[in-house]
């Protein structure tokens, strides 16, 4: 392959650090060729080029640069869903993703996140109110008196994990003496919550 403009590798290369800086992701081929003026097809051409060349790493889809890579092992990314997560009655939920952010590590450990906002007061003796956001750890496992968000029979909620001794069988357990425990016939963890943020705007 022919050499390229050092000039415009070196202006992608800072246009894809300070996009990831800001969104979490890598920018897709379009976005790179309209931020260079380029067009798409040589915005492939390039990052391919710059891949056999090693001054990036690009899979067809991820871009990563030694930057990124150095980011990357400090901050993990977390979607942050545009929807609430039922504290109260659980209600159908369709995760979509508003935007993502960056979590430290140090502080919330590795793995898979995503972010919801709390809706509903059944949590509240757990200190999760209305409109807190919760930090979700993405995992299909949990154990008893976890925080859970959790899929019953078909709907989406956010309850204690527990197990009822007398009926034998797992329960979902508000925070609230106001609400009834959920016994689900079919339940799917979607995630332990880790984490909440509260507002101090009263």
């Amino acid at each position: 392959m022919r050499s390229k403009n050092p000039e415009t590798m070196n202006k992608i290369i800072k246009f894809v650090e300070s996009y990831f800086s800001n969104n979490g992701v890598s920018p897709s081929i379009r976005l790179i060729a309209t931020e260079l003026g380029i067009s798409v097809s040589t915005a492939h051409k390039y990052l391919h080029y710059m891949n056999e060349t090693g001054q990036i790493s690009y899979d067809g889809s991820d871009i990563s640069t030694d930057v990124i890579k150095k980011h990357s092992k400090m901050f993990t990314k977390a979607a942050v869903l545009d929807n609430g997560i039922s504290c109260g009655k659980p209600e159908y939920e369709e995760e979509h993703i508003n935007q993502y952010v960056m979590l430290p590590t140090a502080l919330f450990g590795e793995g898979e996140f995503y972010i919801l906002t709390a809706s509903g007061d059944s949590m509240i003796n757990a200190g999760i109110d209305n409109g807190d956001t919760i930090i979700v750890k993405k995992q299909n496992e949990a154990n008893y008196g976890d925080i859970i968000v959790a899929l019953a029979d078909g709907q989406n909620t956010l309850k204690t994990y527990a197990y009822d001794n007398e009926f034998n069988r797992v329960m979902l357990q508000p925070e609230n003496d106001s609400y009834e425990p959920i016994y689900p016939d079919e339940l799917y963890i979607q995630g332990v919550a880790i984490d909440v943020i509260k507002s101090l705007k009263r």
